[in-house]
């Protein structure tokens, strides 16, 4: 089992802020040539949205595909150390010699722990699973997932200081959950920086048109992930939030939120890719499913074509050019109607569905959590510093593949900076 570094002040080279995938592309990099890098994230295990994915392009493979093989490189690195729950407080200083202080949250349970999942069998209290978008619940005492990085339990601190967090303790025979463990503070010394917190999905609610939050069969595209996935809510069952039906007829909204000057103004990138790929997960689960698509333009850049046009070749999916008017829900049958002008035949539609699935937008964490040091954004917040560098989506809006290729062009370029010194 990984054995993660603790929180004693150290120093090094690289600090890589960020554990998703452009992170940890960018520390292995560096790392196996030679470099030392540090891996900071705010999460108790590695892996960012990749982790929560079902299938990603382009070869439509389950995280375990490519996550398992760096976590693997990660844990046999000794270059490589890596702090969860954490996140930077401050940097100073500038590149080839930056001084950054780290905050470490407690976790509860220390490297002792073996999974046995004893701690989670007592536990009486239940929490919404972040993880899985807050559709279903899980114990306060807790592995975040499957495939988690480290494979640690964690303690959520609303049960600290009450019966159940003892009994948690007195279930654990070997001695890892430490009721006393405290928030840490620590300095680092770092010759270059990377930021590569990635993105956050696009606030649905702030789209009052689109009824999420408002009628329950409305979710969003990484709710859907989460909905097919076998280690998801429903074990990779696509039914219906409201009633636990399955789903027969789908509809996918483009453009939630993005290219639009009262929201996100760019374009996501991957929007129209992941509904095009969550169409054949209800495809293949369901054949007799039927799913629409309603865009303003489809776009799927060089190889990802072909792909647009095999989903476009099955009878049972339906292309709708134009951009959704308003989502309301049927309070007897719970169906989602979706009203829309197709602008190709001039006519008003006002369809019905079993649920509706919202294309967010990708906005960066940055835009609501910045870097707390000299860094630059440009108008949609993304990350262009040249001095602190950026990676991933925190840079722009990437597919899981073309952050990999960033972020070996960023770990050169933080290696380049090392060289300069």
């Amino acid at each position: 089992m990984a054995d993660e570094k603790t929180g004693a002040p150290v120093s090094g080279t690289i600090l890589v802020v960020g554990g998703g995938i452009s992170g940890i592309t960018t520390a292995l990099e560096a790392a196996e040539v030679g470099y030392e890098v540090f891996i900071v994230e705010k999460n108790p295990y590695l892996g960012g949205r990749v982790a929560q994915l079902n299938k990603y392009f382009p070869k439509l493979c389950p995280p375990t595909c490519g996550l398992e093989i760096n976590f693997q490189r990660i844990k046999n690195n000794k270059n490589i150390k890596w702090f969860t729950l954490t996140e930077v407080e401050k940097i100073s200083g500038g590149a080839g010699n930056y001084d950054v202080t780290l905050k470490t949250n407690p976790r509860y349970v220390n490297n002792n722990c073996t999974c046995c999942g004893k701690c989670a069998e007592v536990c009486d209290v239940e929490i919404p699973n972040e993880f899985n978008f807050g559709m279903d619940r899980r114990k306060a005492a807790y592995l975040p997932h499957e495939m988690a990085f480290p494979q640690r339990y964690v303690l959520d601190q609303s049960i600290i200081g009450k019966p159940t967090a003892q009994k948690c303790k007195d279930s654990c025979a070997y001695n890892a959950i430490d009721l006393d463990d405290k928030a840490r503070t620590f300095d680092i010394k770092a010759a270059s920086i990377v930021w590569a917190t990635g993105w956050n999905p696009y606030d649905a609610k702030k789209m009052d048109n689109l009824s999420f939050g408002k009628v329950q069969n409305v979710i969003t595209n990484m709710m859907m992930e989460r909905l097919a996935a076998v280690n998801g809510p429903t074990k990779g069952k696509i039914v219906r939030p409201s009633d636990g039906k399955q789903v027969n007829n789908i509809a996918f909204v483009q453009c939630a939120g993005s290219r639009d000057d009262n929201h996100l103004p760019f374009c996501s990138y991957i929007c129209c890719l992941a509904s095009l790929k969550q169409t054949t997960y209800i495809r293949e689960a369901n054949p007799k499913s039927k799913a629409t698509i309603f865009y303003i333009d489809l776009r799927t850049p060089g190889r990802y074509e072909k792909f647009y046009k095999k989903v476009k070749a099955d009878t049972n999916v339906s292309f709708v050019k134009g951009k959704v008017a308003k989502i309301e829900e049927d309070t007897e049958t719970k169906d989602v109607i979706v009203t829309v002008e197709d602008t190709l035949s001039g006519k008003k539609i006002h369809e019905r569905f079993d649920m509706v699935v919202l294309a967010t937008g990708m906005e960066p964490s940055t835009a609501t959590s910045k870097v707390p040091g000299n860094a630059k954004y440009d108008e949609n917040n993304f990350v262009i510093s040249d001095e602190i560098l950026s990676t991933g989506c925190v840079k722009k809006p990437s597919d899981v593949m073309s952050s990999g290729q960033t972020a070996t062009g960023t770990a050169l370029k933080a290696i380049q900076t090392l060289v300069r010194r």
